[in-house]
């Protein structure tokens, strides 16, 4: 099995996910891993893969107890190597994985900021990514009752964990988000 196959990577995402808000974080988080990976001439469809795929088993499994652990042996049973694997189960801190790879610390720095950039983009008059800034992202993380199901604190770790700045980060997956926008629906609509 091709475990880089993003057609099959995205069945599988599909079949326990019908979630649209969902499926569209797995695309989100799959742009912004495939940008990183051009950036550091790693694997573009391997990272791509892990990103579309990180929260496939979560409609159906949300709990701690469930959530990586029962999509881990689904994909064991699909052919996925152990280091796929083990990248998808490290972006869950419950897990008590320490990131090792490169691979591991993008999926991580990628998950929640690029949940995030999207509803930042949702809030503008425009519902455009095109209209967000490192700026308003920031200001919008200060915000405690903006998009509290986001991690505050995994979106600066994880700019930490790649070793660059927040700004830095914020700004390369705002870009990324921008060159999926027809896909993540997110190039707006007029003023």
């Amino acid at each position: 099995m091709d475990f880089r196959n993003r057609e099959k990577a995205y069945q599988l995402l599909t079949e326990y996910t019908q979630n649209k808000s969902l499926l569209k974080h797995a695309l989100s988080v799959e742009a912004s891993m495939r940008a990183y990976a051009v950036k550091y001439h790693e694997d573009v469809e391997e990272f791509g893969v892990v990103g579309l795929l990180h929260d496939f088993d979560y409609e159906r499994y949300p709990t701690p107890e469930e959530h990586t652990i029962i999509g881990a042996k689904i994909l064991a049973d699909e052919g996925y190597p152990p280091h796929i694997i083990r990248a998808i189960q490290a972006h869950a801190d419950y897990n008590g994985i320490e990131r090792q790879s490169l691979l591991e610390r993008c999926l991580f720095a990628c998950d929640e900021l690029s949940g995030f950039v999207t509803a930042v983009s949702l809030v503008r008059p425009t519902k455009s990514v095109f209209d967000v800034d490192v700026a308003s992202v920031k200001k919008k993380l200060k915000d405690k009752a903006f998009a509290k199901g986001v991690n505050r604190e995994d979106v600066y770790q994880g700019a930490q964990e790649l070793g660059i700045e927040l700004d830095e980060h914020i700004a390369f997956v705002i870009q990324a988000l921008q060159q999926a926008a027809d896909v993540l629906e997110l190039r707006g609509i007029e003023g």
